[in-house]
């Protein structure tokens, strides 16, 4: 299935009625796919894999922002620190550490979301309130590096309750961060939460940023 505009353009004008950005996800399809998107208007696209992202970047324009929403290994950090806009799914101090290393050989400060666990999932990654708090004790000396809020996935459950309450313990986790005495370089505006199949329910729950795919470049093969 090709592109579809007429989705686009129905959920980003409901997303811009309630001040959420839409990420729209990317993976496994073309640059023409892409180039589509943007020549409608879209600028934030979400890629899972570090050689995919490597590949398309230098293929379409240079103002898009690249995010990085799958699971970041820190030996491939070099390959998308010069140009990556966000990277989503940050889960422990050693991956934030070389974020930070390959910032500054870049002469970049990196913008980063602390991936927090929230469904009862084997599969999914995330920190644990604990491990959050430690990285942002240690944060005052990743001075390449700013934390600009946190990130979470829900349970693929038709569960719709089950998913409205790990959205919820997410923005939770979020207000409590917020509220604290926070080094310069943590400036959590940015709740990450929500994809195809949630994030309406993400939304009411105070998502404010979604990652959409399926229903923007049609199911993955």
């Amino acid at each position: 299935m090709a592109v579809n505009i007429e989705a686009y353009d129905n959920i980003n004008g409901e997303l811009q009625s309630k001040n959420v950005q839409l990420v729209a996800v990317s993976k496994t399809k073309p640059v023409e796919d892409i180039k589509t998107l943007y020549d409608a208007g879209q600028r934030d696209f979400g890629e899972n894999y570090v050689q995919e992202i490597t590949e398309k970047q230098p293929a379409l324009p240079a103002d898009i922002h690249w995010h990085f929403i799958g699971h970041l290994q820190s030996n491939k950090v070099k390959y998308i620190a010069p140009f990556v806009y966000l990277i989503h799914g940050v889960d422990s101090l050693k991956l934030l550490q070389e974020i930070n290393k390959q910032a500054a050989k870049n002469n970049r400060i990196i913008d980063c979301l602390l991936q927090i666990y929230i469904a009862q999932e084997e599969s999914k990654f995330g920190l644990d309130e604990n491990e959050l708090q430690e990285i942002i004790a240690n944060l005052s000396t990743l001075t390449n590096v700013r934390v600009t809020g946190l990130m979470g996935m829900a349970s693929f459950s038709d569960d719709l309750s089950k998913v409205r309450n790990e959205l919820h313990n997410l923005k939770t986790i979020f207000d409590k961060l917020k509220s604290q005495n926070l080094p310069a370089n943590c400036q959590p505006s940015i709740l990450s939460m929500g994809m195809s199949g949630d994030y309406q329910i993400a939304i009411e729950e105070g998502s404010t940023m979604v990652r959409i795919g399926s229903l923007l470049f049609g199911a993955r093969k």
